[in-house]
C-alpha cells in the first residue's frame, strides 16, 4: 500500500471470514504496515453487525488512539440456517429479509457512523459490497434480499462520502466487488472460486489508486468502476 503513510495502521473488521483473515494476513506482511487490529464476533472488543451497542463500544475502545489509515469492512452474508437465496417472489419472507438486511446493510450503516471519525485526515475505508447489488448491471434477477442488501450498503457508502468530502475533505470511502472467492459464503454456488489471498491482493492493488475524487465510488477486484 505504497499511498499510504509509511508505518499506517490499519484495521480490518470481520477479520474471521476467508477474506477478512486474507486481509489480516496479506496486511501483516507488508513492511510500510505497523499495525492490523481486528473486530468481529470473537475479538475482544467484539463488534457483532447484529448488536448496535458493540459497534459502538468497540469504535470508543479506539478512542485517543491514532487515527487509521486504512479501515476495511469485510462481513456479509447470503445465506444462514434455513434461508438460501429466492429465486422467486414466492420465496420472499419478513424474516430473511430482515436478517440479510441487518447483517449487510443496517450494521454497516452503523459501522460508518462510528469508525469513519476514527479515519485519519487521508484515511481510506473500504466496504465489501457485491456486483450484484448493482440495479443497473442487473440482468438475471433473483437473489432478491442479497440484493437489495448491497444496494442499501452501495447507497449508504455513496451518501456517507458525499458528507465526509464536506467534512473531512481528505478521507475516502469506496465499495469494492471482490469477485466470487472461495469461502463460506460461495461454497455452495461456486466451489471452484479464486483463493482469498489473490482477491485481496487485487482488491488492495485498487485501493492503492484511489483518490479523493474517487470517494463514494463502486469498484470491482479488477479496478473497473460498477454502475449503480
Amino acid at each position: 500500500m505504497n499511498s499510504l503513510p509509511e508505518g499506517y495502521r490499519a484495521l480490518v473488521i470481520g477479520a474471521s471470514g476467508a477474506i477478512g483473515g486474507a486481509f489480516v494476513d496479506v496486511l501483516r506482511e507488508d513492511p510500510r504496515c505497523a499495525e492490523v487490529h481486528c473486530l468481529g464476533r470473537s475479538t475482544r472488543p467484539s463488534l457483532d453487525l447484529t448488536d448496535p451497542q458493540s459497534i459502538s463500544m468497540a469504535a470508543q475502545s479506539y478512542e485517543g488512539q491514532p487515527p487509521f489509515d486504512l479501515i476495511v469492512l469485510a462481513a456479509g452474508v447470503l445465506y444462514g440456517d434455513g434461508f438460501m437465496p429466492e429465486k422467486a417472489l414466492e420465496s420472499l419472507n419478513q424474516e430473511q429479509l430482515l436478517a440479510t438486511f441487518q447483517i449487510n446493510a443496517i450494521g454497516p450503516a452503523l459501522v460508518l457512523r462510528d469508525f469513519v471519525p476514527l479515519l485519519g485526515s487521508n484515511g481510506l475505508l473500504a466496504v465489501l459490497s457485491a456486483k450484484v447489488g448493482s440495479i443497473a448491471d442487473n440482468r438475471l434477477g433473483g437473489w432478491y434480499s442479497y440484493r437489495a442488501s448491497k444496494a442499501a450498503l452501495n447507497m449508504l457508502l455513496k451518501t456517507a462520502a458525499i458528507e465526509a468530502a464536506r467534512r473531512w475533505p481528505g478521507k475516502r470511502l469506496v465499495a469494492l466487488h471482490p469477485g466470487t472467492v472461495a469461502s463460506a459464503l460461495s461454497r455452495p454456488f461456486r466451489p471452484a472460486a479464486r483463493a482469498p489471498r489473490e482477491a485481496v491482493a487485487d482488491m488492495l492493488a485498487v485501493l492503492d489508486g484511489v483518490t479523493a475524487a474517487d470517494s463514494g465510488a463502486f469498484f470491482s477486484y479488477q479496478g473497473e468502476r460498477l454502475p449503480w
